[in-house]
């Protein structure tokens, strides 16, 4: 297991929320396990309500946990959002924002449990919604919301003065496959 934790880009701040970390897991059946746990005064945020785990557009404009994955010689990659409501959505890029079409991959499993001070989203990818190769590449981030509507970017690395998380150096963490 390999924890990670989360900054927020310097321009978007939410002095209310203490982190985000990511505890994630590569095992040997290939599934890759991502837990995103938000910790702080969590009465701030702004969550959607409980949805079904339907596929759903713009998410990341709202509270979601992402992941983005490629594999480590090809420029092609794949966008995750992952919403706590359950709802969820992916996207197939060639290289840097080209494409950007939903993926055509089955749902992953998503589990969340909130309390006052702490978030946890669960999610579970399969060696089908990975690409191929022996290594990954990551870059984990997300958009947290607040009660006024202001969003905060959070990711393992922020390479530009704005937040994006499509940017190469974004992927940040490497994982090898078993």
């Amino acid at each position: 297991m390999t924890a990670a934790a989360l900054v927020c880009h310097p321009t978007t701040p939410a002095p209310w929320l203490d982190g985000i970390v990511v505890r994630l897991t590569l095992d040997a059946h290939g599934d890759l396990t991502l837990v995103y746990t938000l910790s702080g005064h969590l009465a701030r945020l702004r969550l959607p309500p409980p949805t079904r785990t339907d596929r759903s557009d713009g998410l990341w404009r709202h509270t979601c946990c992402e992941a983005f994955v490629m594999g480590a010689d090809a420029p092609a990659y794949r966008e995750f959002n992952f919403s706590p409501a359950g709802a969820w959505q992916a996207y197939d890029f060639a290289f840097y924002r080209r494409g950007g079409l939903p993926a055509r991959t089955r749902p992953p499993r998503i589990v969340c449990q909130a309390a006052a001070h702490r978030l946890v989203l669960d999610v579970r990818l399969t060696p089908q919604h990975l690409p191929a190769g022996t290594r990954l590449r990551l870059a984990l981030c997300a958009v947290i919301e607040d009660r006024e509507g202001r969003l905060s970017y959070w990711a393992l690395n922020h390479p530009t003065a704005q937040a994006d998380f499509h940017h190469h150096d974004a992927f940040a963490l490497e994982l090898d496959r078993a």
